[in-house]
């Protein structure tokens, strides 16, 4: 996606006559219009794929466009572009439930023992967070509402009376979100260690921030490696604790499901004392930023 993103901006400056930059409201459908595509496709997917990275690619093009309308959010009105991020949300967390079933069988089966016996009911539990994620994407009628997005921003944009250079607009939304990401590590790392909310905080930020900077990226002025290269330790490290938190709730969520298990204490504790690790790894990583 982030080379189709370069791909899709140069296109757009190229086509402008010598001398003239182009416009954030005429370049918005260059970046909006392959998201709304690739979206639609992997929902067609889910209905016939249904392994985890069908529902991974899913959720993640419909976070990328709730980055976008983000991004664009100076130039359309307040309360449609509230609503269709609430839209993306909604469509990116009815995938993103089968998907964590998968992340939690998927750490499971690091305890061959535990994995043995639980597997089988978390496996069933999956199958039927797919057979409700899949209902919910169909009644929403993904394409038709993503397209209807799509042509109402543009139509707006289009009508605009007033034109934002793009290169100016992008570096100004870039650095909001960059302040944000700053403001967030800076809160979480004089937070207490437990307090898991401003460390997730934190990710979310450096995802909004990367997926701008994807878009972004060909008209940008100045380098942005140093907050890549931040991006990136953060990516990793609070991914892998956002995983154990949210698999450590899901089993919470469904002691019912797997009452039968003899091994349901010892997967609990493991996850308990993999979650206290994994914070004291992510509070690591705050420090050096």
């Amino acid at each position: 996606m982030k080379r189709a993103s370069r791909k899709t901006g140069k296109q757009t400056t190229d086509s402008k006559p010598a001398g003239t930059e182009p416009s954030a409201e005429v370049a918005f459908a260059s970046y909006a219009a392959p998201l709304v595509d690739e979206a639609i496709e992997h929902a067609d997917a889910v209905r016939e794929d249904a392994s985890p990275e069908a529902l991974h690619k899913l959720r993640v093009s419909l976070r990328r466009l709730r980055s976008l309308w983000w991004a664009f959010e100076p130039l359309l009105d307040k309360g449609e572009n509230t609503r269709q991020r609430a839209l993306y949300k909604y469509l990116a967390t009815a995938a993103g439930k089968t998907r964590d079933w998968d992340i939690l069988i998927d750490l499971v089966a690091q305890d061959e023992r535990i994995a043995h016996e639980m597997t089988p009911q978390l496996q069933a539990a999956r199958g039927g967070a797919l057979a409700t994620s899949r209902e919910t994407l169909s009644n929403a009628d993904v394409k038709h509402l993503l397209q209807d997005a799509l042509t109402s921003a543009n139509k707006e944009l289009n009508t605009a009376h007033e034109r934002v250079p793009l290169q100016k607009f992008a570096d100004t939304r870039v650095a909001v979100s960059e302040r944000s990401l700053k403001k967030r590590i800076k809160r979480a790392s004089r937070t207490k260690r437990s307090n898991y909310t401003a460390f997730h905080d934190v990710r979310k930020a450096g995802k909004k921030v990367r997926y701008l900077l994807e878009f972004f990226e060909p008209v940008l002025s100045g380098s942005h490696k140093r907050v890549l290269k931040r991006l990136k330790q953060i990516q990793k490290r609070f991914g892998t604790l956002n995983d154990i938190v949210a698999s450590e709730m899901l089993l919470r969520d469904n002691a019912d499901l797997l009452a039968g298990s003899s091994d349901i204490d010892a997967a609990r504790d493991w996850f308990r004392k993999e979650r206290k690790r994994r914070m004291r790894a992510a509070a690591r990583l705050l420090r050096k930023l």
